[in-house]
């Protein structure tokens, strides 16, 4: 499968997705959603800013999944994986905030990085509120 992981372009962590810095994409939510039980080692993921093209290919290395969490393994999974997620120590609060009552996470660790070639997406039947998309070729999304 192929997979388009769309980010909040404010939160800065597709350059991070590049340099490095950032080795594991988090997913985080009430109830069970793509890439959930959807994504498995080997698939490839290209990640895009919302509102502006892909341009990053990485491939799924490992895949972790949590659920029933509660405030206290939120606190855990981000203490543990945080800075392989591309977070400073002092951004884990902010985290936390936004995720502590969440109760699935996804963890997909990364390899292969790299820029592809830029190109725009048709999201169409998948809400326009889709953050993740799951498909098994993305040429078909591709926008000609």
């Amino acid at each position: 499968m192929e997979h388009i992981a769309i980010m909040k372009k404010s939160w800065g962590l597709t350059e991070k997705i590049l340099t490095g810095q950032k080795k594991i994409e988090s997913r985080w939510y009430m109830v069970k959603q793509v890439p959930w039980n959807r994504i498995r080692e080997g698939d490839v993921i290209y990640f895009k800013n919302s509102g502006e093209p892909v341009t990053i290919r990485a491939e799924a290395e490992k895949i972790v999944q949590f659920q029933d969490l509660n405030p206290q393994k939120v606190v855990e999974i981000l203490e543990e994986y945080g800075s392989l997620d591309g977070l400073e120590k002092a951004q884990i609060p902010k985290f936390f905030s936004l995720f502590k009552d969440k109760k699935y996470c996804t963890l997909v660790f990364l390899k292969n990085t790299r820029r592809t070639e830029p190109f725009e997406i048709d999201k169409s039947g998948f809400g326009s509120m889709s953050a993740w998309i799951t498909i098994d070729s993305v040429e078909k999304l591709r926008k000609k």
